[in-house]
């Protein structure tokens, strides 16, 4: 059970003075009198959960005033007293900052449809708090950063919930809390919400997941620890400063599950449901670490990563390699720094930067653009439907699955999964993607419409005599931007004009 005792302690941990310390007690006493006599659906004071949310955001190392806004952050709907009465009284206790992050949490309802991505009634609702969502999100990026905190805390009360509200709520949090999360580079707080939604929204395949990893894992579980003894032993012998720790992904079930769709539920083609991972001192050591272990064991072809010299564009940074073990077995393991760790677990609030004194707002980071493209949509397109057309292209740009494919220069693009050659040109230039004739990935030519995949090498083949993109490409693009480019190239005047001084009868 969450307690203010537990809330200190971490924030004593984290050494706050006493004044953030007083701050958060005296938001704690107001959220108590607030929730007052009001209990949750599961039956509890309701001061439980905005208790559990603050140390969920003290455990995330997030500032006293987010932590703040964490325990008030249902202050003004859930309580007996006017919402404008409670609403002055946060401004006048705890000043506009605080106040102005709770305005903007308690605004962030969604649709109460069950899937919001199908065109049904009650659309113009759920389009209207999708924009909100966004504006909030970026004009101050703590704002879905304590709701992250609210969700994962909400799904544990789901059982008790109706059938209906159960699965919207559960959709909710696979279609879009996960995906954002993913894109913000917060593998932690992404799994909890996957996991923690995948058994409601998916009951009878959580089940089978569940028996299939315990299944594999009582038969690993005494060889992966040999492993990792045999890698300790040879890490010490190096002089590598290093952890090792064994990563059963007991929990990742919703990740395991959609491997399984791609491979007919074959568990045994899934090589890194179960993982070794390396914390070394520093990035010296992270490749020392590698050195070690590819003279153990041979490395799998195609499966060494380096993210550490070539970070995903989220920020993720790790070295993964699978090896071919003792018995045949194939291994993976992760390497990486403690600080990469806190990155690839927090994401973008392992950075965080945040001038409490000053009272100035986050900058949003680099790796959120796509928000900021979001919202210029929002400005741009005032139409309900127009904005529902561009938000489902851009839903598989931002919301789907992400590949990770390289210029030959080496630099990283990223793209949503099974992009394509021309997504990749138009994800470079303008005029890369409507002069590109084909494409060459991994020193092989390819059509234009060949998926891409992680990892792959693209070059791209221009005629700069082309006119301009064809509008078959629109039949395989996957990004919005190449969609776009596309539509705009065959509309062009010049196009047009060249197609009229074409004599008739002869071939363009």
């Amino acid at each position: 059970m969450p307690t203010l005792e537990k809330l200190n302690a971490i924030l004593k941990e984290q050494k706050r003075d006493d004044q953030e310390i007083a701050l958060v007690r005296h938001a704690y006493d107001f959220a108590d009198t607030i929730h007052h006599g009001v209990p949750r659906v599961s039956g509890v004071p309701y001061i439980e959960h905005p208790l559990a949310v603050a140390i969920r955001l003290a455990l995330m190392h997030m500032p006293p005033r987010v932590v703040v806004a964490g325990l008030l952050h249902d202050t003004v709907e859930d309580t007996t007293r006017p919402q404008e009465e409670v609403r002055a009284e946060l401004r006048k206790q705890f000043g506009d900052d605080i106040a102005d992050m709770v305005d903007r949490v308690t605004k962030l309802r969604f649709t109460k449809n069950a899937n919001a991505w199908i065109r049904i009634e009650g659309v113009d609702r759920y389009i209207e708090n999708l924009r909100k969502m966004f504006i909030a999100f970026a004009n101050d990026l703590r704002v879905i950063i304590i709701k992250f905190a609210d969700r994962i805390e909400n799904l544990k009360d789901l059982e008790v919930l109706p059938h209906e509200k159960k699965l919207r709520v559960a959709l909710e949090t696979l279609e879009l809390y996960a995906p954002i999360a993913n894109r913000l580079g917060m593998g932690q707080i992404r799994v909890e919400l996957e996991d923690g939604a995948f058994r409601h929204a998916l009951p009878n395949e959580y089940a089978q997941v569940s028996e299939l990893i315990g299944d594999k894992y009582k038969h690993r579980e005494g060889y992966l620890e040999r492993i990792a003894a045999t890698v300790n032993t040879r890490l010490s012998e190096a002089g590598i400063k290093s952890i090792i720790s064994l990563q059963a992904r007991t929990k990742h079930y919703y990740s395991v599950y959609k491997k399984l769709l791609r491979y007919d539920w074959d568990i045994n083609r899934i090589w890194d449901i179960f993982a070794l991972r390396i914390i070394a001192e520093d990035i010296p050591n992270c490749y020392a670490a590698l050195g070690v272990i590819h003279s153990i064991w041979k490395p799998v072809k195609g499966r060494i990563k380096d993210y550490i010299s070539q970070p995903k564009p989220n920020g993720y940074r790790s070295i993964h390699t699978t090896v071919f073990c003792d018995d045949g077995e194939f291994v993976e393991f992760q390497i990486r720094t403690k600080e990469m760790h806190e990155e690839a677990e927090y994401g973008v609030t392992a950075h965080w930067r945040y001038d409490e004194k000053k009272g100035t707002t986050p900058v949003p980071s680099k790796h959120i653009d796509w928000v900021q493209e979001l919202v210029s949509i929002h400005k741009e397109i005032q139409d309900n439907k127009s904005f529902l057309e561009h938000l489902e292209h851009m839903k598989i740009d931002i919301f789907k699955d992400r590949i990770f494919v390289h210029t030959p220069k080496g630099d990283v693009i990223e793209l949503p999964e099974n992009a394509t050659a021309v997504d990749f040109a138009y994800a470079i230039h303008s005029d890369l993607g409507n002069t590109c004739v084909g494409a060459v990935v991994n020193e092989k030519n390819v059509p234009l419409d060949t998926p891409l995949h992680s990892g792959d090498v693209v070059k791209v083949l221009v005629d700069k005599k082309r006119k301009g993109p064809s509008s078959d490409w629109l039949k395989f693009v996957k990004t919005r931007h190449a969609r776009e480019k596309i539509k705009e190239g065959a509309k062009s005047p010049l196009l047009d004009f060249l197609k009229l001084m074409v004599p008739k009868g002869r071939k363009k």
